[in-house]
């Protein structure tokens, strides 16, 4: 919708037949966005192929454990010299990959790829309100791409290197918002999630930093921005996971009643096996776990963070 809008010849894809033709109808979305009308240039597939012809920038929005399937079938028709943007966050949970990672395996070294995170609401992008994200690739001639072609008045995008950061934060700050949500479900008060938020940072931070990602990259958009936004926004959709375990709804129940996907769920373990890799402690992320498998509820959970051993605050 944003590409389309700001004047780029762009077609959207989606794998489901029907739901494409319903779009083409509609215009709309009638699920996600049903109140926001589609470019009337804007193209929509449900034929990857005709997706992909001659395309110079490929953006994939996908559900992490989607990704290598779909990216296996398209790189044949993928342009060797195309850029393709990665706006997923999650970690494969089987390899333990970044996105950027995967993308890389499934395409071969010639496509460029780059990464685009930060605290961004799909609906309220779409909507035109100021957003603000970090791009990162190892190659700056990639950034300085994505940012001339998705730069908008309302879209502001900040160039970096640290593809390992912005991968990180992406993924991990997922895991803290469903445990934010479980202390807003819990009414545990303010002082708890500004405790949560901040040692969730700090948990982030570890990871980040031990898998080579630069410090201050996690203090950034796609750190501690993203980590805000999550853990707060009445859109996230992990915070509605955590607020729901808070009121004793199992795990199942809670996802089949949601329509996206909360990536959350899927990341928490395959954050702790890259955590023991690295021999970083990741106590948050413990207790959701523990709390999405049903070892624990959400009270004791919480509970057990605080009663952990107190330490020195850096670090």
């Amino acid at each position: 919708m944003h590409v389309s809008r700001i004047g780029h010849d762009t077609c959207l894809w989606a794998r489901d037949a029907a739901l494409a033709d319903d779009i083409r109808t509609r215009r709309a979305n009638a699920v996600y966005l049903p109140d926001v009308l589609f470019p009337p240039s804007l193209r929509i597939t449900a034929d990857l192929a005709e997706a992909l012809r001659d395309a110079e920038l490929v953006v994939a929005a996908l559900p992490s454990h989607g990704t290598r399937d779909i990216l296996r079938r398209a790189a044949p028709m993928i342009r060797r010299d195309a850029i393709l943007v990665s706006a997923t966050k999650g970690l494969e949970r089987d390899t333990l990959l970044r996105m950027s990672e995967v993308a890389s395996q499934e395409l071969g070294r010639e496509v460029s790829v780059a990464v685009l995170s930060g605290p961004s609401f799909a609906a309220e992008l779409a909507r035109q309100l100021p957003t603000a994200a970090s791009v990162a690739s190892r190659h700056l001639a990639v950034v300085e791409q994505v940012q001339a072609d998705l730069r908008a008045p309302y879209f502001r995008l900040y160039g970096t290197s640290d593809v390992v950061g912005v991968e990180i934060g992406g993924a991990l700050k997922n895991i803290i918002a469903i445990a934010a949500g479980v202390a807003e479900g819990l009414a545990l008060g303010h002082n708890a999630q500004a405790g949560l938020i901040t040692r969730g940072l700090a948990e982030i931070t570890r990871l980040a930093c031990a898998a080579g990602a630069q410090r201050e990259t996690l203090s950034g958009l796609s750190g501690l921005g993203d980590l805000v936004l999550t853990c707060t926004g009445a859109l996230s959709r992990n915070r509605h996971v955590g607020i729901e375990l808070a009121r004793g709804r199992s795990v199942d129940e809670v996802l089949a009643g949601m329509k996206m996907v909360a990536e959350g769920v899927r990341t928490t373990d395959a954050a702790l096996a890259l955590g023991q890799r690295h021999g970083v402690e990741l106590p948050i992320a413990t207790q959701v776990a523990a709390l999405l498998e049903g070892r624990s509820d959400a009270r004791t959970a919480l509970y057990e963070l605080m009663l952990r051993p107190q330490r020195a605050e850096a670090g």
